[in-house]
């Protein structure tokens, strides 16, 4: 209890008091610190981190103007100030957040979310307030998004033969090389919310914030901030529902999709007379029902298992109540059998699990995702790489003789490449649909895994931490739509074309009195840019020939100042 009201006191210190604001996935370092506190056995354990945002108050287990009895509030000289208990208008400043990357040479990020594929620097800045009346609750937290988003090279344009292989994947999805030219700006609701908040911790209202379900602390298979939030419907806990066998945590939502409005690139290549770009409905907006729930049995301290749907559809194209709602009704049937419901619906599922011991100060935790989520049990069984994805981490904290100083290692694995020939060939990549043409997307870029669909990523990371402070080193590898790949040079045996990343990176992390400041700068070594590989007759079989190989740098600050 004594480590809970301390630690009560620093969230206070940041402006993180009684008011029950949620913690903006763009904030930097917060939502890590207190994962790793739980960890350490320092906060309760029966939140499971994989329903996000989170809620600091209701993560420390206790109410703070019980645990701090009459005060809630600082004032503007840092003396505590008394609130009565009633239902008074409280207010409170947000964080102000500025977000800044710098690109030199090509676009290279994940999990930025408002921020678009961009050559040179973009800035995105959120600031607000939080507003509290009884149990409603207003969050106004927009964003403001300023972008160089210089020119740069994609796909090559000399071989259509290839943009014709390519254009199977560009003409499933809503995602576009570049946003414009020219200097890009947006303005967003960012994470604002308007809300009714239960005393038995249930949640109703209507929300834009980023949403991250599942254990993954870098790579979520199905809602990351890896897009720019949405607006949306919800229902969701803000603390584990307490059972006789364990505690409960989950979201209902129902939103709207918005479509980038930028072609793809080369939208005018034709290839044997026929033109290789087929417009998609982008006059029409697409609606997105998702629901996850997550279950920690009160006998395995813990360990927490869960189930996430989502169903998107056309908004033109809906005409039964089973749309609205398509996450209970999921219409198994045999995969050779054809649905015109099912059809023009885009799906997906995941299961995933998350296990952290405190003594140990570790935590493991995967998921395992299927695009469509209408496959029966034994289609599963006999054939469980088809439309699969999958995340596996594992995080360990090494303790130092200081109090407070660890050692961490943190390693992930994700996969959306298909290994079976039928899901390539049939063009099913992950976020892709032959209906809903603009994929699983929102304002063109991938709500789940931030490399996006057929790829592949290994990362690794030793660093050094003390409280809200890091100092460490990255490395990750990326495979970049393989799905692509094989589809393109498979029949030529080019298995030396693979496109991929090799990412060294720099981060480091303080807390400077009310700011909380992350950084990170990388080295992008990206091989066969674009698959792109100018084979030397002369060179020896045996040698592996160099390709158009590309560096980048990249540089990335987040500063948050908290009142």
């Amino acid at each position: 209890m004594k480590k809970t009201i301390l630690l009560s006191l620093l969230l206070i210190s940041l402006g993180l008091d009684s008011i029950a604001q949620s913690i903006s996935l763009s904030t930097p370092l917060l939502e890590e610190y207190l994962r790793r506190k739980q960890l350490t056995g320092e906060i309760p354990d029966n939140f499971s981190f994989m329903v996000k945002p989170i809620n600091p108050t209701q993560l420390l287990g206790i109410d703070l103007e019980e645990g701090l009895p009459g005060y809630d509030h600082l004032d503007r000289t840092g003396k505590y100030q008394y609130l009565e208990k009633k239902n008074t208008v409280k207010v409170q400043p947000l964080p102000i957040i500025v977000n800044t990357q710098f690109n030199s040479a090509y676009p290279f990020a994940q999990n930025n979310g408002a921020m678009i594929p961009n050559r040179g620097i973009q800035m995105l800045i959120s600031g607000g307030a939080y507003i509290e009346y009884g149990k409603f609750s207003f969050q106004l937290q927009p964003e403001f998004l300023t972008a160089q988003n210089k020119g740069f090279r994609g796909m090559p344009s000399r071989e259509s033969s290839n943009w014709k292989d390519y254009y199977q994947y560009l003409n499933r999805i809503d995602e576009p090389e570049q946003f414009g030219t020219g200097t890009y700006t947006r303005a967003t609701w960012g994470n604002s919310s308007i809300r009714y908040n239960f005393d038995n911790g249930i949640s109703v209202g209507v929300s834009n914030e980023y949403l991250w379900w599942g254990p993954s602390k870098r790579n979520s298979l199905m809602m990351s901030n890896n897009a720019p939030g949405f607006l949306h419907f919800t229902v969701n806990t803000q603390k584990p529902i307490e059972t006789n066998i364990g505690s409960f945590e989950g979201q209902v939502i129902a939103g709207r999709l918005e479509n980038s409005g930028f072609l793809p690139p080369n939208p005018g290549m034709v290839f044997r007379r026929t033109p290789l770009y087929v417009p998609k409905r982008d006059e029409d907006w697409r609606y997105l029902a998702g629901m996850v729930l997550t279950y920690q049995p009160k006998w395995i301290p813990g360990f927490s298992i869960g189930y996430s749907s989502t169903s998107q559809i056309y908004h033109n194209d809906m005409d039964r109540f089973g749309d609205f709602l398509p996450i209970f009704n999921g219409r198994k049937r045999f995969s050779h059998l054809d649905d015109p419901i099912i059809a023009k619906r885009q799906q997906q599922s995941a299961g995933f699990f998350r296990w952290f011991s405190t003594k140990g100060k570790f935590e493991f935790y995967g998921e395992y995702g299927s695009n469509g989520n209408s496959k029966r049990l034994r289609e599963f069984i006999v054939n469980p790489d088809l439309n699969r994805a999958f995340t596996l981490g594992f995080v360990k904290y090494i303790p130092l003789q200081k109090d407070e100083q660890f050692i961490q290692v943190h390693l992930e694995m994700s996969q959306t490449g298909q290994t079976t020939r039928k899901a390539i060939r049939e063009n099913m990549t992950w976020y892709t649909h032959p209906h809903v043409r603009h994929g699983y997307t929102n304002q063109g870029q991938v709500m789940g895994f931030g490399h996006g669909g057929g790829s592949n990523s290994l990362f690794v990371e030793a660093s050094w931490i003390n409280n809200f402070n890091r100092i460490g080193l990255q490395f990750e590898r990326i495979a970049n739509k393989n799905d692509s790949f094989y589809l393109h040079f498979e029949h030529i045996n080019g298995w030396d074309r693979y496109w991929v990343d090799i990412v060294p990176s720099l981060v480091a992390d303080r807390k400077i009195g009310q700011f909380l400041v992350s950084t990170r700068l990388q080295f992008v070594n990206t091989l066969n840019y674009y698959w792109v590989l100018e084979r030397d007759p002369n060179a020896p079989l045996y040698r592996l020939q160099s390709g158009d190989d590309r560096k980048n740098i990249v540089a990335h600050i987040n500063l948050a100042y908290f009142f």
